[in-house]
């Protein structure tokens, strides 16, 4: 592309992610009540949502006997902080553990080819509905969200009996077919929006010094509304990771090829200790913490760029 063209899409990215600040009235100008309240509520939206999270982290450390003679010590004591119910989560049965780290690589295997095939699948027909003018382009936007109006049981079903006759019941390839079925249609819609906020002169400038659609879709529309694609596949890893109703109609007689959602019900169906159950849940929450931290940014300016044009 040309430099006028380049200087272009620089100032139309520039202008996507300028958002001017609304005036606010400072904090410390309002009556002394208002300030007690606002940081009554903080804090007890963080007493809500935070306490559960690190109750779980400070039974997962302790020693299953000090739990039951004092469950409800919230801190404890130096003696008794104990990491082997890590080890006995994380390590194979035939180390004496429950396996969940095979399933977590099952499942990061599930999870990460569900993102790669969702955004290969749903950036180019995402961009379709937005941009290419076709009968029924609006009618086929809504329809796609429309597979979140059913239940998942509906569906359930009918594809157990399809791949029990193909024979594909215990792949972890058919639970990424399944698995796609309810995310591209979601990521679509989601990503639509999206691209109809990237102003079309500056496609129309790509294309005047060359680019067919797919370098405009490569080299324009994914570089400006990369933020939003990258909230886009947080969010479909997120229902890949955490799926348990198919992943326990297809893989609950294949063990080695259980996700980290059936190992962790494994630990309750074997009645294993409360500490181990407990680590169990953070060992699975940790990899989406993790990825939410790092993606913080993306996620914020992602989930409302394009909000204000539909």
């Amino acid at each position: 592309m040309s430099e006028e063209a380049g200087a272009e899409i620089r100032r139309s990215k520039a202008a996507l992610r300028a958002r001017p600040a609304p005036r606010r009235r400072s904090v410390s100008t309002r009556p002394w009540p208002w300030r007690l309240g606002r940081a009554l509520v903080i804090f007890g939206l963080l007493l809500f949502t935070g306490g559960p999270l690190v109750y779980t982290v400070l039974l997962s450390v302790r020693d299953l006997p000090a739990v039951v003679s004092r469950p409800l010590d919230l801190l404890p004591t130096l003696d008794e902080l104990n990491l082997r119910t890590y080890w006995i989560a994380f390590s194979s049965p035939e180390q004496g553990g429950f396996g969940l780290g095979r399933f977590m690589l099952n499942s990061a295997l599930v999870a990460t080819t569900t993102v790669v095939v969702t955004l290969l699948a749903s950036i180019f027909g995402a961009y379709a509905v937005a941009r290419l003018g076709f009968t029924g382009r609006r009618a086929l936007a809504g329809l796609f969200f429309t597979v979140y109006l059913f239940p998942v049981v509906v569906v359930a079903v009918p594809l157990f009996v399809l791949f029990a006759r193909l024979q594909l019941r215990g792949s972890l390839a058919a639970l990424v077919v399944i698995y796609l079925a309810h995310t591209v249609p979601v990521a679509v819609y989601m990503l639509r929006h999206h691209f109809q906020a990237v102003p079309e002169s500056v496609e129309e400038a790509a294309m005047i010094d060359g680019c067919g659609r797919l370098g405009v879709v490569l080299r324009v529309v994914f570089p400006l509304t990369a933020p939003a694609i990258a909230a886009t596949a947080l969010y479909v890893f997120v229902i890949a990771w955490n799926e348990y109703l198919f992943a326990l109609l297809f893989l609950v007689d294949r063990r080695d090829r259980w996700t980290v959602s059936l190992g962790l019900a494994q630990l309750t169906a074997e009645v294993a200790p409360v500490t181990i159950l407990m680590a169990g849940s953070v060992i699975l929450s940790v990899p989406v913490v993790v990825l939410f931290a790092l993606a913080e940014r993306y996620l914020v300016s992602g989930l409302t760029a394009g909000a204000e044009k539909g």
